[in-house]
């Protein structure tokens, strides 16, 4: 419910601020933004992995949470190690 606040208060359905947005909504937030930029829709092209957390990096402490932004990051990481070494 609470995936499309915002750090900043400019979010919905209750334009909550900072920790007052449940750490998995926050989580989830940051993964929400990272597929709707590297998805391709019928309006845009789909955004490289790198300029999408270049994005995500811009939006930083003011619209997502830096923590989860870093967490998702380390995530995408292990995850591409574990396949580099056939282990996924």
């Amino acid at each position: 419910m609470y995936h499309q606040e915002r750090l900043n208060g400019s979010g919905y359905p209750e334009q909550q601020v900072g920790d007052d947005i449940p750490f998995l909504a926050r989580l989830f937030a940051v993964v929400d933004v990272y597929d709707a930029l590297t998805s391709e829709r019928p309006y845009k092209t789909a955004w490289t992995h790198e300029d999408a957390m270049l994005e995500l990096h811009r939006q930083a402490g003011e619209t997502l949470d830096q923590s989860m932004i870093e967490a998702f990051e380390q995530s995408l990481e292990n995850d591409r190690k574990l396949q580099f070494l056939g282990t996924s």
